[in-house]
């Protein structure tokens, strides 16, 4: 122990003199935090909108005002012709358009169905997607308005079923309640793994981690040492992290303080593995960093982390079973959002457990390998 120890104070007074590693140890999971909390939304609100009101009338004008009020849309222009709206949407400046044909407002004043197009720029496919179903809702509220005037009867009784959905756990459907618990993940993940990772390459590369092992040290007191600091390192990240999450955006933490950080702690130990096994294979530290995010990328992609796993092929479904940071997804948002007890998480725990045996028996062995 007092061997180790010395390793990790060795260590620590590294971190502390090298004032780029503190910058990106501590000033880069907020950055990642605000960057994407804010830009990694699907909330979408205020679409530039262009409207083509071939008709005029009072009833054209209640429409385009309702579509106005729905926060969807902003009414950014006003066109003449079909190719002038489509002349701004090959530009980009609108990303949808309201067309109201000529004969409108006499269609609803005689109760006959009236037609409106909306044109929606499908090349981003998740926002045209949310415009597509909220142009469909604005134009569904509208018309029982329309029927409502008519018959002089409210929409409980025009419309012979009411569904009234109810949203548990995010009720406001806040992407930021969904997004941050991973992002909380992904930091651990990558700081975790990376600064292992470097930490001992770096001994490597400055011809440093021969001179400790001419010392009665073992290498496992060297591992242990070395990447203690860093583990303290990411555990005051976590903590800044959810800190910003709660007071800044918001997010509540239905569940376990304790228990969260219990198992942010499992997770750590297959993490810290995958900086271990890094270690043993890289030989400089540009090429630990790629190795790092070659591993990192993936996991991404294929943990739910911005996709659904049910919407992925059934091939890259099994793959997405054996990444690591798929259950921790699950255990964050679980805990955060659903404010779930370990029971419901036996599954996941079990899976990091095993993960977290493996990688590491895996990474020592062939540290231990290298070393010799």
């Amino acid at each position: 122990m007092g061997r180790t120890l010395t390793v990790a104070r060795k260590e620590l007074l590294h971190i502390l003199r090298d004032r780029r590693a503190l910058m990106v140890m501590f000033l880069i999971p907020v950055v990642q935090l605000f960057l994407l909390g804010y830009a990694a939304t699907t909330d979408i609100r205020h679409l530039r909108t262009a409207v083509l009101d071939a008709d005029r009338t009072v009833q054209s004008r209640d429409l385009i005002a309702a579509y106005r009020a729905s926060n969807y849309f902003d009414i950014i222009a006003f066109v003449g012709s079909e190719e002038e709206l489509a002349d701004l949407m090959d530009r980009g400046t609108v990303r949808a358009g309201l067309i109201i044909p000529a004969g409108f407002g006499a269609d609803v004043a005689a109760g006959r169905q009236a037609v409106v197009a909306v044109v929606i720029d499908g090349s981003d496919p998740n926002v045209a997607n949310t415009v597509y179903a909220a142009s469909q809702q604005v134009g569904l509220a509208h018309s029982l308005r329309l029927l409502e005037r008519r018959i002089g009867a409210s929409a409980a009784t025009v419309t012979p079923l009411e569904v009234r959905p109810r949203v548990w756990y995010n009720p406001q459907m806040r992407s930021a309640n969904f997004m941050i618990p991973g992002l909380v993940a992904m930091i651990l993940f990558l700081l975790t793994s990376m600064f292992t990772a470097l930490s001992i390459v770096r001994e490597r590369e400055r011809g440093t981690i021969e001179q400790l092992m001419v010392t009665p040290i073992r290498p496992i007191e060297m591992v242990v040492g070395k990447i203690a600091p860093y583990v303290g390192v990411a555990f005051f990240d976590i903590l800044e992290v959810l800190a910003i999450a709660v007071f800044w955006f918001r997010v509540p933490i239905h569940g376990s303080l304790l228990l969260l950080l219990a198992l942010l702690a499992l997770s750590m130990v297959t993490s810290l593995g995958i900086g271990i096994f890094v270690s043993s294979v890289a030989s400089t530290q540009q090429e630990a960093m790629l190795l790092v995010w070659l591993t990192l990328l993936p996991s991404i992609f294929l943990s739910g982390f911005f996709f659904p796993i049910e919407a992925m092929p059934k091939a890259l479904q099994a793959v997405s079973t054996v990444v690591p940071l798929r259950y921790m997804l699950v255990i964050i948002r679980g805990i955060i959002l659903k404010g779930v007890g370990l029971s419901v998480l036996t599954e996941q725990v079990a899976a990091l457990a095993v993960f977290g045996v493996t990688i590491m028996v895996v990474a020592a062995a062939r540290f231990r390998k290298r070393l010799g």
